[in-house]
């Protein structure tokens, strides 16, 4: 086991606070003081681990992905175990109460919580953003190839679909509507793409 130097665990520390922000309030809601604030620094420290806030926001946005992506995959495994095919267990993952609670406390798919906002940022961004979309679409590419059909056209508008009720839900909260819409979309997908 790696142990980390202090500078590399303030480091992280920082990390952990501006992916949840960025993931519960968007790009423009990640701010160096609050950020360092939440962090336990003082504003000054900034410059000693970014050159820049859109520095802070590429690795934030790795971070994020880094932490969420394990999430998803745990959690359609435990629904693998259950007798649920690979398709099923990955749109019930992704399209569950729960993964709309984590969004909600800013954890959670950063597609989910930033898709709409994505094509806007600049390209170091955009980039990283593009990565963990066309790591989403191998995904749900992988689950469809296990089902019969890995069409990558497929999979690219299931994805769509799945991202985009997410959001929906996101709006709506995790109170009763929310959780309908969710529970809506995961039946629609999975009755047109688990033939």
């Amino acid at each position: 086991m790696t142990v980390l130097s202090k500078r590399e665990q303030t480091h992280a520390r920082i990390l952990d606070v501006a992916a949840r922000a960025l993931r519960r309030d968007g790009f423009d809601g990640v701010g160096v003081a609050d950020v360092m604030k939440g962090a336990g620094l003082t504003h000054g420290g900034f410059y000693a681990h970014f050159d820049s806030r859109e520095a802070l926001l590429v690795e934030a946005l790795e971070h994020a992905d880094a932490a969420s992506s394990p999430n998803l995959e745990r959690r359609a495994t435990s629904l693998r175990e259950t007798g649920a095919s690979p398709l099923a267990a990955l749109v019930r993952a992704y399209l569950s109460d729960e993964h709309l609670a984590a969004c909600e406390a800013g954890l959670g798919c950063v597609v989910g919580s930033l898709g709409s906002e994505m094509g806007r940022q600049a390209a170091p961004l955009r980039e990283v953003a593009r990565g963990r979309i066309e790591r989403l679409v191998g995904s749900v590419q992988a689950a469809l190839a296990e089902v019969g059909d890995g069409a990558h056209d497929r999979a690219l508008a299931l994805t769509g679909a799945m991202v985009g009720a997410l959001q929906i839900a996101r709006t709506f909260g995790p109170g009763e509507q929310g959780a309908a819409m969710l529970a809506a979309s995961r039946q629609a997908i999975l009755a047109q793409y688990e033939r």
